[in-house]
């Protein structure tokens, strides 16, 4: 009776996936039933998210980014053992993918240049993986290689500094890197001196120099950021103080110039929570941002003009610690990842107001914290 489920399993994985689909991959902490990296697939007409599976093994694969073409997936591993000029590291890991059958195939991993490294992203070229250390408090650029793979780290900036806060912002926690929509310029958020820097990106050389400051109120606590789709607004959610900062961008310059910030709680909440996840709606009229004890997205509506936000809702994410959360390309549905729910919680987007519906559907995985689309440069379903 063997050869017949595993023969099962080999068609399921060997089947390509239709243009009405995409892979959903799954980041995770392994220190339970976790091993890594998993996908699913995901049908873009109904919302039904498929049966997880392992894509490819990893320790602790807490932040996921892939190239630009779709090739190549790289993950921030926050594992021990390695070794940065005589001092602890965590791990960047490379992988090249298979969009057919969404399994990835290692290629190698390198030094990240400092402890704890939780957020990455990939430069618009595809030539240099940027990663933020948290624990060490510093953003590096480690070159890709012709084959995918990731070189040691070709530039490290260590932020200076703490702020108010009595234990979270005792030294600098760098905690996400995002690169302007021209690979330009890249802006760090760093939770433990409530301040953003920019710097400037020069692609062929690997390198960073320091190019700017933006200092938010003390207690903030910057976590993620994201830019709008007009490249004229950005936000970051503040973890610390449970709120979202609206700027202006300037992106020849890489100025950012605070506009609003607004609570992503309810005035009647009492308990204890910290903001996790910011992220646009592909249409630019929606934002939404992520509650850890509240255990909510909050959704605000913004201003076509300004940019500036106005709360529409809050909607349970039905797990506890809604870590990550991402909006498919076409703007329809939202998954949430319930870090302690140990879940992932598929919701239906309102396209006239941004509000969510939970669509009753709810996967279970061991502690995921990120979650991400592949989004095919060519397909079909995004062209409409």
């Amino acid at each position: 009776m063997r050869p017949f489920p595993i023969l099962l399993f080999s068609l399921m994985i060997s089947t390509p996936v239709s243009s009405r689909e995409l892979l959903v991959y799954v980041g995770t902490y392994t220190k339970t039933t976790s091993k890594g990296i998993y996908v699913g697939r995901f049908d873009l007409e109904t919302g039904k998210l498929g049966e997880l599976r392992l894509a490819g093994e990893a320790g602790n694969p807490s932040f996921l980014a892939f190239a630009p073409d779709g090739a190549h997936l790289y993950a921030a591993s926050e594992g021990a053992g390695a070794q940065y000029e005589g001092k602890p590291s965590g791990t960047v890991l490379a992988f090249t993918l298979d969009a057919q059958t969404g399994m990835l195939t290692t290629i190698n991993q390198a030094v990240s240049g400092g402890r704890g490294p939780c957020h990455l992203s990939v430069g618009p070229d595809g030539k240099n993986v940027f990663v933020a250390n948290y624990s060490e408090g510093s953003v590096a650029v480690l070159p890709v290689r012709a084959d995918g793979g990731v070189a040691v780290p070709s530039s490290v900036i260590r932020h200076e500094g703490r702020s108010v806060h009595p234990s979270r912002q005792k030294q600098p926690y760098a905690h996400s890197i995002n690169l302007t929509p021209d690979g330009r310029f890249a802006f760090a958020a760093d939770l433990g001196t409530d301040t953003i820097y920019t710097c400037r990106v020069d692609s062929a050389a690997g390198t960073l120099t320091p190019a700017g400051e933006t200092t938010l109120t003390p207690g903030s606590g910057p976590r993620h950021l994201a830019i709008h789709p007009d490249h004229r607004h950005a936000y970051v959610i503040n973890e610390l103080a449970n709120t979202i900062t609206t700027f202006a961008l300037d992106t020849s310059k890489g100025l950012l110039s605070t506009l609003q910030t607004v609570t992503t709680l309810p005035a009647s909440f009492t308990g204890n929570n910290t903001t996790a996840e910011i992220a646009v709606h592909p249409s630019g009229r929606f934002v939404y941002g992520s509650n850890r004890g509240h255990d909510s997205i909050a959704v605000f509506k913004a201003d076509p003009l300004t940019g500036t936000l106005t709360l529409t809702e809050h909607v349970s994410t039905q797990g506890k610690n809604p870590r990550n959360f991402t909006i498919d390309p076409t703007g329809r549905w939202l998954i949430a990842a319930n870090q302690d729910g140990n879940s992932l919680v598929v919701f239906a987007i309102n396209g006239e107001n941004g509000r969510l519906t939970p669509t009753g559907q709810c996967v279970s995985l061991g502690i995921p914290v990120c979650v991400r689309f592949l989004q095919p440069s060519q397909d079909p379903v995004l062209e409409k």
